[in-house]
């Protein structure tokens, strides 16, 4: 018998194999280094809304250029089982956002689509997991 799946679907893996497992003794993240351009919007703030999922109806302004989504460890932690520990990170550029997925296992989605990297501006929004996040720009 063949399973067909669609190529956006999240598929959990449990237990983990060997190659998906995080070292345990090597719990911190290894980001690249930030670069200068990274910034909050001066005449605005970023919130992230979760709109669906798990957390579903939690709210998070940002409130430092470059963070961390994920389980566990992370700036704006999540409590789904398919997000990894570390799972992507963003990076504010004034009015805009980087979405860089961290080798995640399930995957990042924008547009419905597995990426590795997205721009996200007002109204964007995007998926890990089975959590769907909406970026609003507040202007103050």
């Amino acid at each position: 018998m063949e399973v067909k799946q669609r190529a956006d679907q999240t598929v959990v893996i449990s237990p983990l194999p060997s190659f998906a497992r995080a070292d345990a003794s090597s719990p911190d993240l290894k980001l690249p280094p930030a670069d200068d351009g990274l910034k909050l919007p001066a005449n605005g703030v970023f919130v992230l809304a979760i709109t669906s999922g798990p957390a579903s109806g939690e709210v998070f302004r940002l409130a430092k250029p470059r963070l961390v989504i994920g389980r566990q460890g992370a700036d704006i932690p999540l409590n789904d089982p398919e997000i990894s520990r570390h799972h992507c990170l963003l990076e504010v550029r004034d009015t805009f956002i980087n979405l860089k997925d961290l080798d995640s296992t399930n995957g990042t989605f924008y547009d419905e689509e597995r990426v590795r990297a997205a721009m996200l501006g007002d109204g964007s929004e995007f998926r890990i997991g089975e959590s769907r996040i909406r970026v609003s720009f507040q202007k103050k």
